[in-house]
């Protein structure tokens, strides 16, 4: 048992027992129920600022005992020195009761400073918890905490990899298992707890009573009111409702003809229908509770609406998936939607929905959404085989491509030209076409500028890249002779050299608090990135030769800066601690900015393409960071610009989707955030990142030409947005289920179109502004020779599309 003094109540709203006045605060004895460690609060978007700390449970002594919740970052614990930290961990270790008075220990708490982001409150004090379990795209769980009086405490994230409660040894010797997340509960964590936020609940269930909503999965009410309970205990049905309704009815064992594999399932016997489920989404959720009630009238009227929209739907499927212009797309549809039509062409609708994997987290306007997508993609492409496959029109009349065919204009609307693609990239950059452009003496026989558009035509052949990527990234430089090259490649060498020997095998820099902490950062990242990669998939380290002290010394301090988190972690291997090498280093090399999360999503890549060259990877490295630095601002000015860039640049191209985005929230376009900051890293294959970010890295068009392959990502599924996705979360969830489905080159083609098609635009705009300015003057000649003329002589201003300097900017090719 451990009891806690408090000795110090400067703070009313931080690290304060919020409701007890009476007494000298002397008096006060706290008793710590319940302590877990690697706690963090997050105060930026920037992982080196997050704060660990410890999430405690403490009990105030007293006739009336008031139980509180509290953070407290390690900072402030180390202030008291190893004797509180230990009594802390103690705790943590071996859990305790309520009832427990033996072995108590009082404990100060530290002076607490505004800074620190501490905080104590009662669990009186609390309305809610919003409890967010670690998912695929959230590593680690989290908790907010919401007061009765309307403020919100920082949210805090649980760090189960790091925390001792989750990761201590077991005594006994186990069976080895692979690596997973969340990392098993050792023998010390509870009983069936998943996670450390878990944990925590079932503790505070001790001393309040916890209400989970039924309208909010992960929102969970403290010591609710009645009216909370009646509003939050009103169930909802889920996509098993009808099947569990219709098992209880005749309907089950009606003579139906609906085939019997296909008939609502029986209700199940099990307590948890989701506890045989892997997912850690599906195994955070509490059982369905089930009723044995007989049919009642509001289960009937429920079932016959549903049958009437299941009898509508039908009809609409059928009619549609029996057109003649459906049969060539019929054989290309996903299951789900294909066995909507059998062999007969009649309906079979049975249980579609659930082959096509709808389940509890699914929004059906998303999943509908996603096939009017996967059709019309198909459509698209049969419409325009179809075109091809016409014969060249000998008309002199122009032609326009339209949803419906191709008609031929009687009078176009206009006299520009219609933008179109010049890439070719079934023909890219070969060995033999790179050493065409030098000439003996490595002196380039054509431009930079010529060098750049047959990159952005073509592409570059995967075995040239790590020859033709340092010229376009400029760490060669293109003019000169290969003896000046070579020439200047040894000094960036010696550069990199001396850089990595600031911090490598030099104690007193390397074991320094400031680098520790980026090496933590850069070891969390460099472990989870690309490791797919056969260089990073390698799991045995390479034994470095006891005689070198520099790589003993990087070989247990790099990748892990502390013995402790030696197996809490993705194994390593050699070329990870190199890659984690190249962002240390970077850190000393730009002190202003240092590491930032994500740059490793950058590096990879490259080092991957070099070889494992670690010299020409961090030269390559700085020249893209030199192009994104922006990005990895702390305050975000950055992003913020191209976002709102890319604003402009969709009111501007398609007004009609602006104005869906204004009306669903979403101008924002947080949906984008990603694939602007890393260059759409995770939303291509890793051969296709590496073709996408040579055609980038050309500046050929436009220094910011990813913000036209965001805008030809976002027109590519216009239609669907705008008929199926009516809200913000829909719009962002369908953009982040795109990663990894998106085609490249059609993507870049139109991409290209845009561009062009915005700078005809400028154009167009440039030019009628120049035509108003001559009529204005020719006016200004008429007056000073006629005194006589009208309002009505005057031009009219004219409406027109308003180009800020910042899409004027995108017009800017690379030098």
């Amino acid at each position: 048992m451990v009891e806690i003094k408090r000795s110090d109540l400067s703070s009313q709203d931080v690290l304060a027992a919020s409701g007890s006045s009476e007494g000298s605060s002397d008096d006060y004895r706290h008793r710590l129920l319940y302590s877990k460690s690697k706690v963090y609060v997050n105060p930026t978007a920037y992982a080196r600022d997050n704060i660990p700390g410890f999430v405690a449970l403490v009990k105030k002594e007293s006739p009336q005992p008031t139980y509180l919740l509290a953070w407290i970052p390690e900072s402030l614990l180390n202030e008291k020195g190893p004797t509180e930290w230990d009594k802390f961990v103690r705790v943590e270790e071996h859990a305790v009761t309520d009832d427990e008075d033996e072995d108590a220990v009082l404990i100060d708490l530290p002076v607490q400073r505004p800074e620190s982001y501490a905080f104590s409150v009662p669990l009186t004090s609390i309305y809610s918890l919003i409890v967010n379990p670690p998912s695929l795209s959230s590593w680690y769980g989290s908790i907010a905490i919401n007061l009765i009086s309307g403020s919100t405490l920082p949210t805090l994230h649980f760090h189960d990899d790091e925390s001792r409660s989750f990761t201590m040894p077991v005594k006994s010797p186990v069976e080895t298992r692979p690596m997973s997340y969340p990392p098993p509960p050792s023998e010390t964590a509870p009983k069936g707890s998943t996670w450390g936020g878990e944990d925590l609940l079932a503790k505070v269930r001790s001393y309040c009573h916890i209400l989970r909503s039924c309208l909010q999965s992960n929102l969970y009410l403290i010591d609710p009111s009645r009216d909370d309970i009646e509003t939050h205990s009103t169930p909802l049905f889920s996509d098993d409702a009808v099947d569990d309704i219709l098992a209880q009815s005749s309907y089950a064992n009606s003579h139906s003809p609906i085939p019997a594999h296909r008939r609502p399932r029986p209700l199940s016997t099990i307590t948890n229908p989701y506890s045989e489920r892997s997912s850690i989404l599906h195994k955070s959720l509490s059982p369905v509770s089930t009723s044995s009630a007989s049919a009642s009238p509001a289960r009937m009227a429920l079932l016959q609406s549903f049958s009437q929209i299941t009898r509508h739907a039908a009809h609409a499927a059928q009619h549609i998936l029996s057109h003649p212009l459906a049969k060539p797309i019929v054989p290309h549809l996903p299951d789900p939607v294909r066995s909507l039509v059998n062999a007969n062409g009649d309906l079979e609708w049975g249980s579609w929905v659930e082959k096509g994997g709808v389940g509890e987290f699914e929004s059906a306007r998303v999943y509908l959404a996603r096939w009017a997508r996967i059709v019309a993609e198909e459509g698209e492409r049969a419409r325009l085989r179809e075109a091809q496959a016409l014969p060249a029109g000998t008309s002199d009349l122009a032609e326009e491509d339209s949803s419906l065919g191709i008609f031929e204009l009687l009078q176009s609307t206009t006299t520009l030209p219609r933008p179109k693609s010049a890439r070719d990239p079934q023909h890219p950059v070969t060995e033999k076409m790179w050493r065409s452009w030098f000439d003996s003496a490595g002196v380039p026989k054509i431009r930079k500028e010529e060098m750049r558009r047959e990159v952005f035509r073509r592409g570059i052949e995967h075995d040239m890249r790590k020859e033709i990527w340092p010229y376009l990234l400029g760490v060669k430089d293109w003019s000169g002779d290969a003896a000046q090259r070579a020439h200047d490649w040894e000094e960036k060498r010696e550069k990199y050299r001396a850089l990595k020997d600031e911090w490598w095998g030099v104690p007193e820099v390397f074991d320094r608090q400031d680098v520790i902490e980026e090496r933590h950062r850069i070891d969390v990242d460099c472990r989870r990135t690309d490791r797919t990669q056969p260089l990073f998939a390698q799991t045995t380290p390479t034994v470095e030769e006891s005689e070198n002290e520099k790589g003993m010394h990087m070989r247990y301090s790099t990748i892990s800066p502390q013995l402790g988190d030696i197996g809490a972690q993705a194994p390593t291997n050699e070329h990870i601690e190199r890659l984690a090498s190249i962002l240390l280093t970077y850190n000393f090399y730009e002190k202003e900015l240092g590491y930032v999360q994500g740059m490793s999503d950058l590096c990879a890549p490259v080092y991957v393409v070099m070889g494992g060259d670690e010299e020409m990877t961090f030269w390559c490295f700085v020249q893209i960071m030199e192009r994104m630095k922006h990005n990895f601002l702390r305050d975000q000015s950055g992003m913020k610009k191209q976002l709102s860039t890319l604003q402009q640049l969709i009111s501007v191209m398609d007004p009609e989707l602006y104005r869906h985005f204004e009306k669903t929230d979403g101008l924002n376009l947080f949906f984008c955030f990603r694939w602007i900051l890393i260059s759409f890293k995770r939303e291509f294959p890793f051969d296709d990142v590496l073709r996408l970010w040579e055609v980038l890295w050309t500046d050929y068009y436009s220094t910011q030409f990813v913000l036209f392959v965001a805008l030809a990502v976002l027109e590519s599924h216009r239609d669907v947005i705008l008929r199926y996705l009516v809200e913000f979360d829909e719009i962002l969830k369908y953009c982040n289920e795109l990663s990894m489905s998106i085609e490249l080159d059609s993507t870049l083609a139109q991409a290209e179109v845009l561009f062009l098609s915005f700078s005809q635009l400028v154009a167009d705009v440039d030019r009628k502004e120049a035509e108003n300015a001559s009529s204005a003057n020719t006016l200004r000649r008429r007056r000073a020779g006629s005194a006589s003329i009208t309002a009505a002589d005057a031009p009219s201003p004219s409406k027109r599309a308003i180009i800020s300097d910042d899409l004027r900017e995108l017009l800017k090719a690379g030098q």
